[in-house]
């Protein structure tokens, strides 16, 4: 998926720190401070940047941090499939910025009120914490590029307003504990997967559905094929879709399957993820023959592309059950 709700005029403001000009102040203070002592900088290397945080230590290692660098912080669960597929990308990221932020994974099982004091209405979900206010980011998988995209103006708009630029770490440094992180070498990749997630990460969707639909010709079972694939798919189908015609034709046309399964599509991409569920599961509910067959075969498309141990997606399994039978 794409990111979405990148806003950095959409802050909630959280009053566990001070304003954003005291937080400046404070920030300017720490940095001299660190220049003054032995080796400068290079203090910073010991800065962890990845860490894993809950509701006990939030204040100090988001909310106080915060007015230093900026805070990313990777809302997750271990049963959430395109959690698996964002979380190593925002940790790479945390290693190759050095120290332009740091990375806050929260695990939302763990931390429910976290979770709700944040209004997350779905998982990966990324947020920033500058100078103790909560930016949202984007909700949903995302490719490495687009991610560093929104890391790019998060630190721009860390440092223009806020004056808040980060710690950067000694590269040599940086580079071996990204090394020490990594642990032992892991065995190559399957070039072919390789290159569909290129593909899509580079736009070119016919080119990653063939590569994706290759990778499960030889591993039927391979559930990372799987995602790209439905992802790619789902991609192309909206690419030149007119959001509004499409959102008009499914209000006007209840009964129209190829319109409703278009709204669909629409809804998953801009993050409504049950909304887009239940789309399919009433399309089922109301149609027979061909038509509700369809609508059954889009919507377990598009639980793949949310992956088979989300929550929604569980429900929804049951709700299609129950529809069908």
């Amino acid at each position: 998926m794409q990111p979405r709700n990148m806003s950095m005029s959409g802050a909630v403001d959280l009053s566990a720190v001070k304003a954003a000009a005291e937080a400046k102040q404070k920030a300017e203070r720490a940095r001299s401070q660190r220049a003054a002592q032995p080796g400068g900088q290079q203090a910073a290397a010991a800065t962890r940047l990845v860490i894993d945080v809950d509701e006990a230590g939030f204040e100090q290692e988001v909310l106080q941090r915060s007015a230093e660098v900026p805070v990313v912080i990777d809302f997750w669960a271990e049963w959430c499939e395109p959690c698996k597929q964002l979380s190593p990308i925002l940790e790479r990221l945390a290693e190759a910025y050095a120290g332009r932020f740091v990375l806050a994974k929260i695990d939302v099982d763990q931390n429910q009120m976290l979770f709700q004091q944040f209004g997350v209405q779905g998982i990966p979900a990324v947020f920033a914490v500058i100078a103790g206010q909560a930016l949202p980011l984007f909700q949903g998988a995302a490719p490495e590029p687009q991610v560093r995209q929104v890391l790019d103006q998060l630190i721009q708009a860390a440092e223009e307003r806020f004056g808040i630029v980060g710690a950067p770490v000694d590269p040599e440094q940086a580079a071996a504990a990204g090394e020490e992180a990594a642990g032992p070498p892991q065995p190559p990749a399957n070039p072919t997967l390789a290159a569909a997630h290129a593909a899509l990460d580079g736009g070119d969707l016919a080119g990653a559905i063939q590569a994706y639909e290759n990778v499960l010709a030889d591993e039927p079972g391979n559930l990372e094929a799987s995602i790209g694939l439905g992802q790619a798919r789902l991609l192309k189908r909206v690419q030149e879709a007119d959001p509004a015609k499409v959102r008009k034709a499914a209000a006007d046309k209840p009964t129209d399957v190829a319109a409703q399964l278009a709204a669909a599509d629409l809804d998953l991409v801009g993050g409504h993820v049950e909304d887009a569920f239940g789309r399919l599961v009433s399309l089922v509910q109301r149609t027979a023959g061909e038509d509700r067959d369809a609508a059954r075969v889009r919507l377990l498309e598009l639980f793949e592309v949310v992956g088979p141990d989300d929550p929604r997606v569980i429900s929804s399994r049951a709700a299609l059950s129950r529809a069908l039978f």
